[in-house]
């Protein structure tokens, strides 16, 4: 086996990372409070357009926190994409909720279109016995109290239709925008925001494979004053008195330590130029890969200016290797790659839930076929010149 020369996702430390960690060090502010993790959390801020942000240890406990907020309680819905990470299906579990699988779109995104036709056709909105509004799923009689719409790969979920809808029937936003910094929409009622704060709720992830790290990190962003304040106040072990340790409610130690938020502020100084070369490579890998018969590159949102965090290299029934074959083929020559996601509705832990018509998603991940057989292709930060090798 070959040394990767081209590998999935790496991190680019070539800012003020070292300075600003060495003040950190220097100063003894190493911990969850120093200067560093409230100016993370207004940079942050600043560059998505939120009101609010608030620094979490990563994704998964932004997104956590986020259900919390948003009042997904034990035997409660809420709707998520099929073909996602495993991340935010789990952060619903720890809530004692129920997923709701979705299927795909083309941009492998949740199929806005048919999630709109099951909250139409299968649930209804009713009083609940404290006569308030909600939707009810028809089948399972469970309260659909929320959607997580994940932005794949940096691809913007189309949300003009869907966030109607979901505000008539009383069901929370909650995007998960873990892989997406940097996009924003072009088009359509949303043109100029950047996903993450189209909902009631947006979350971002710093891990060691995104666009910018921190080595381990999340941000929860919104523009409601009180989901700020109670996202601060529960990611903080929910300090009610901070002097004489009274806590009202069950909180998490969840908060992001002052030498993560001096490597993220140093990160984001750099992310303009992360996103070009991405898109840069992008385009190169696109002009030669579309030429060979059998393998396309995906493409991208039209509505959206994307940040290209990863790309995925569809393998058509034309071509002369299988996914599996491909992948070895590629590694052999210095080249990583993963295959997509395994779907979620799949999962061992997950049979059991309800799934809705679940289609495009199955051809997306290809069970039982060689037609479109997709992996995550290399995203690198560091323009590579030579032509792809197949």
């Amino acid at each position: 086996m070959s040394k990767i020369k081209i590998p999935l996702t790496v991190p680019c430390l070539q800012g003020n990372e070292w300075q600003y960690i060495k003040e950190c060090l220097d100063t003894g502010w190493v911990s969850s409070a120093g200067k560093y993790v409230d100016l993370f959390e207004g940079k942050i801020a600043d560059y998505t357009g939120a009101k609010y942000a608030i620094a979490c240890v990563n994704g998964t406990a932004a997104l956590h926190i986020a259900l919390l907020i948003a009042g997904v309680k034990p035997n409660d819905e809420v709707i998520v994409p099929t073909l996602t990470f495993i991340s935010p299906v789990n952060t619903i579990k720890y809530c004692g909720a129920n997923p709701v699988f979705m299927d795909a779109d083309k941009f492998y995104n949740i199929d806005s279109d048919k999630t709109i036709e099951f909250i139409e056709k299968e649930t209804e909105l009713k009083k609940d016995t404290n006569d308030r509004w909600y939707t009810y799923n028809k089948q399972t009689k469970r309260k659909v109290i929320a959607i997580i719409p994940v932005h794949i790969f940096g691809n913007a979920v189309w949300l003009d239709d869907l966030y109607e809808i979901c505000r008539e029937r009383n069901i929370k936003i909650i995007e998960d925008a873990t892989e997406s910094l940097g996009t924003r929409y072009t088009e359509g009622i949303f043109a100029g925001r950047h996903t993450g704060t189209i909902g009631d709720l947006g979350c971002f992830s710093f891990n060691g494979n995104k666009i910018i790290t921190t080595g381990g990190g999340g941000m929860i962003v919104t523009n409601n004053s009180k989901y700020g304040e109670r996202a601060k106040y529960l990611t903080t072990q929910a300090k009610d008195d901070e002097v004489r340790y009274i806590h009202h409610e069950v909180g998490y130690n969840y908060r992001l330590t002052n030498i993560q938020a001096a490597l993220g502020v140093a990160q984001l100084e750099q992310l303009p130029r992360f996103i070009e070369t991405k898109r840069n490579n992008y385009n190169l890998y696109k002009n030669n890969i579309d030429q060979i018969e059998g393998l396309t590159l995906a493409d991208v949102p039209e509505y959206a200016k994307n940040n290209y965090w990863l790309y995925a290299l569809q393998v058509g029934k034309e071509y002369n290797k299988t996914r599996d074959e491909l992948m070895e083929y590629l590694e052999e020559h210095g080249i990583q790659t993963r295959p997509v996601w395994y779907l979620n509705h799949m999962q061992r832990p997950y049979k059991n839930n309800y799934s809705y018509e679940i289609e495009h998603a199955l051809k997306l991940y290809n069970l039982n076929s060689r037609h479109f057989i997709p992996m995550m292709a290399p995203g690198l930060r560091v323009t590579h010149k030579a032509q792809p090798v197949f």
